[in-house]
C-alpha cells in the first residue's frame, strides 16, 4: 500500500495536479495505483529499450516518442514517454492512465502499466506488431495485404471496440480521435483502438456536452467542430470516415481524386446516389471482394456520416447490421461536412427520426462543460493532416488541428 501511495503522489507532483479543481481526477488515480502490478520500475523500462535507444524507437507524436522494448519475461512493449516540455502532454498522461486502467476488450489497446520516476513520465502498452491502419492502408505496397475479408474484419473489430467504450465499459468514453492512425492491428491483424489522450467519460444523464474541439480534421463531425457539441455520435462520424477510408484506399483529408467531388466523403455519396459504388472499392480488392458486403459497408459509412447527428446510428446498431446479410437500410443523405452548419433533415416516410440513435431526446444540449486537450500522440504512429473549410475554427502551424483559445 505504501507503495501504491508513494507512486501515486509521485505522479500527482511531476504532473503538476493537486488542487481543489482536480480533486477527482486525485481520488481516481489514487484508485489506479492501488494496483501494484500496474506499476513499472523506471529501471525494468530502461533495460527493456536498451535506455530508450534510438534504434528502438517506434515513432513521435504530440505526447512524446515511443518505443519498442522487451522485458525479462518476454513480451514485447511499447512504451510513450511524456516529453518534458508538453505541458497538454501531461494531462493526457493522467487521462489516458485514467481511462485504459478501466478497460479491457480485445479492439482496445491493453495498457499494461505506468511509471512515473522523478520528472520522467511514461505509460507501458502490448505491443502490436502490424503497427497502425494508416501505414498499410495509405501505402501502396502495404494496401496489398489487406484483402477484402481482412478489411471488413477490421471494420467489425473498430465497430466492436466503439460499442464497448460508449456502452458496455464501466462508464460511457467518447474517443474523440477515430482515425486510421488510431487504429494498430495485431500479428493476427485484429484492430485495437489506441491513444485515449483526448477521450472523454460521458455523463450518464446527458445526451450531449459542450467542450472546445480537440481531434483531427477530416474526421471530425460537423455539430462538433461548429459548436462544440459533443457525443457519442462524433465517434460515429469518424468511425464512417474511417469505414470509407478503408473501402476506397485513400484518405479523406488528402483526396485528389480527378472526380467532381468536394471530398472523399462527397465522391462515395455521388457514386452511391448513380448506383455506382462499387467504382468506389480500392481496385485492389477486385479478386477478392463481396459485392454485397461492399455495398452494405459503403451505404452504412454513408449513415455514420450524417451532417445530423440524430439520424446517424449508434455503434450498437452497426454492429447489429454488420452482424446480419445485407438486409434494408436506410437511404443516406448528403454527407455532413466538417465547418458546414446542417440542418434537422426531413427523413422519408416511414423512418423515425431516431432511427439508429439510443433513443434519448436530442431537442436540446447540454449546459455542462468540460475542458479539453488540443493535442494527441499515437504509439507508434503520426497524426493525419487534414482539410477544412474556412469557416471552421483557426488551426495551428502543422494544419493537424483548431487551435484551442
Amino acid at each position: 500500500m505504501t507503495k501504491s501511495r508513494n507512486f501515486f503522489n509521485n505522479l500527482m507532483k511531476t504532473c503538476g495536479f493537486g488542487s481543489r479543481r482536480d480533486g477527482r481526477n486525485e481520488e481516481d488515480l489514487e484508485k489506479i495505483a492501488q494496483q501494484e502490478q500496474k506499476v513499472f520500475p523506471f529501471e525494468t523500462l530502461v533495460a527493456a529499450t536498451r535506455n530508450f535507444h534510438s534504434t528502438h524507437k517506434l515513432g513521435q507524436g504530440g505526447f512524446g516518442p515511443v518505443y519498442k522494448g522487451r522485458l525479462e519475461d518476454g513480451r514485447e512493449i511499447a512504451v510513450k514517454k511524456l516529453s518534458g516540455s508538453s505541458n497538454q502532454g501531461k494531462r493526457e498522461f493522467l487521462n489516458e492512465a485514467k481511462l485504459l486502467a478501466r478497460v479491457q476488450h480485445r479492439n482496445v489497446v491493453n495498457l499494461l502499466g505506468y511509471c512515473a520516476h522523478g520528472v520522467e513520465k511514461l505509460l507501458v502498452y502490448e505491443y502490436v506488431s502490424n503497427e497502425s491502419l494508416d501505414k498499410l492502408l495509405f501505402n501502396s505496397n502495404g494496401r496489398k495485404e489487406l484483402d477484402w475479408k481482412r478489411r471488413f474484419d477490421i471494420i467489425c473489430g473498430i465497430a466492436r471496440g466503439l460499442l464497448y467504450l460508449h456502452e458496455d465499459s464501466h462508464n460511457c468514453i467518447i474517443h474523440r480521435d477515430i482515425k486510421a492512425s488510431n487504429i494498430l492491428l495485431d500479428d493476427k491483424w485484429i484492430p485495437k483502438i489506441a491513444d485515449f489522450g483526448m477521450a472523454r467519460l460521458f455523463p450518464e444523464d446527458e445526451t450531449h456536452v459542450n467542450t472546445r474541439v480537440a481531434g483531427t480534421n477530416g474526421y471530425m463531425a460537423p455539430e462538433y467542430v461548429m459548436h462544440g457539441h459533443l457525443s457519442a455520435k462524433a465517434d460515429v462520424f469518424s468511425f464512417g470516415v474511417v469505414v470509407l477510408e478503408l473501402i476506397s484506399g485513400q484518405r479523406n483529408s488528402s483526396f485528389n481524386g480527378n472526380v467532381d467531388a468536394q471530398n472523399l466523403l462527397d465522391w462515395a455519396y455521388k457514386l452511391y446516389k448513380k448506383e455506382r459504388s462499387m467504382e468506389f472499392m480500392d481496385p485492389t480488392l477486385a479478386s477478392s471482394a463481396v459485392p454485397e458486403q461492399v455495398a452494405m459497408c459503403i451505404q452504412m459509412g454513408l449513415l455514420c456520416i450524417q451532417g445530423d447527428p440524430t439520424i446517424r446510428p449508434t455503434m450498437h446498431r452497426v454492429v447489429v447490421i454488420l452482424s446480419k446479410k445485407p438486409s434494408q437500410l436506410e437511404e443516406p443523405m448528403r454527407p455532413g461536412v466538417p465547418g458546414s452548419r446542417y440542418r434537422r433533415s426531413r427523413l422519408p416516410a416511414g423512418i423515425s427520426s431516431t432511427a439508429g440513435t439510443s433513443g434519448e431526446s436530442n431537442s436540446r444540449y447540454s449546459d455542462s462543460s468540460f475542458s479539453a486537450t488540443g493535442t494527441s500522440s499515437v504509439a507508434g504512429t503520426s497524426s493525419v493532416a487534414g482539410t477544412i473549410s474556412a469557416a471552421a475554427p483557426e488551426q495551428d502551424t502543422r494544419g493537424k488541428r483548431p487551435v484551442e483559445r
